[in-house]
């Protein structure tokens, strides 16, 4: 698989077409208009995703997953992506189960190739029915999951995206987001913070 230099692969973890979805699609819609990235966009709403087994079998064949479901139709996606932004909405303070199974999955690719992630860039967002419901927490755990495969994670900065963008719904879906200014800018801030490793 060939990476492409400038393709950006936004992985929405809701599985509803509400604030999380809005927010990783601005987010692609942002790059793309102003600074040029390729983008895709993937779900896991309405997809079979079924969990980790921790079986082992993907270090043992290096053949991938033992699992056959809607996770193969992202492997590829992930390879070929040089940039990521992975978004998840708040759920009991932290992020989604969707999304941690998805990172869960991604053993099988390390294990494949270990440096199949390495020196990629990656970045993190977290929608929030509360202003303070878990949205850091999430995102540092969807940094870890960088820093354990080689990505390179990356924030908006001090003065408002310190770990990554954070937004606040007020528990009103997408209709949240649209007026959250402050989140959306969180966004903005990330995405200039990428383009720093634009070729």
């Amino acid at each position: 698989m060939v990476e492409k230099k400038n393709l950006l692969l936004g992985i929405c973890g809701s599985p509803r077409k509400q604030g999380t979805e809005y927010a990783i699609e601005y987010a692609l819609n942002y790059a793309a208009e102003k600074y040029g990235f390729d983008i895709e966009f993937w779900s896991v709403r309405n997809k079979k995703i079924n969990f980790c087994l921790h079986c082992d079998y993907c270090i043992r064949e290096k053949k991938g997953c033992i699992n056959k479901d809607d996770m193969e139709e992202i492997y590829s996606k992930l390879e070929e992506a040089k940039f990521y932004f992975f978004g998840t909405p708040i759920f009991q303070g932290n992020l989604s189960g969707q999304l941690k199974t998805v990172m869960d999955r991604c053993r099988a690719m390390v294990a494949k190739n270990p440096n199949v992630f390495k020196d990629k860039i990656g970045a993190a967002l977290a929608v929030g029915g509360d202003r303070s419901g878990g949205q850091e927490i999430a995102i540092r755990s969807i940094l870890d999951f960088y820093q354990q495969n080689l990505i390179i994670p990356v924030s908006g900065g001090a003065f408002g995206a310190n770990l990554g963008a954070g937004l606040w719904s007020r528990d009103m879906g997408k209709e949240g987001i649209e007026k959250d200014e402050e989140g959306l800018r969180t966004i903005r801030k990330v995405i200039k913070r990428m383009v720093e490793f634009k070729k």
